[in-house]
């Protein structure tokens, strides 16, 4: 499913138009990203968790040469499936 399937589905779900679905959930994923940008974690209960995860440093290989190379650390984003998330796909 692409964002216009899921607006769609948002907008058929909620029964409002496809315009207001899409500005609800630009503003939802944006929301997060800044959230998590900022360093908070962004829970959803029972859907999941958002948060930044720091990745330590650590060596790494050039795959064209072959040669050793230092891999900096760095902060990434993550999510973690919540319990009825879980469960819903499990079935």
């Amino acid at each position: 499913m692409n964002k216009g399937e899921l607006v769609d589905a948002i907008a058929s779900k909620a029964q409002i138009s496809k315009k207001d679905a899409d500005v609800i959930l630009t503003a939802t994923v944006d929301t997060i990203m800044e959230a998590v940008a900022k360093g908070e974690k962004v829970t959803l209960v029972g859907f999941g968790t958002f948060e930044p995860r720091q990745r330590a440093a650590r060596e790494g290989r050039n795959p064209q040469t072959g040669k050793a190379i230092q891999i900096p650390e760095t902060t990434v984003p993550a999510f973690s499936a919540g319990k009825q998330f879980k469960e819903a796909v499990a079935e």
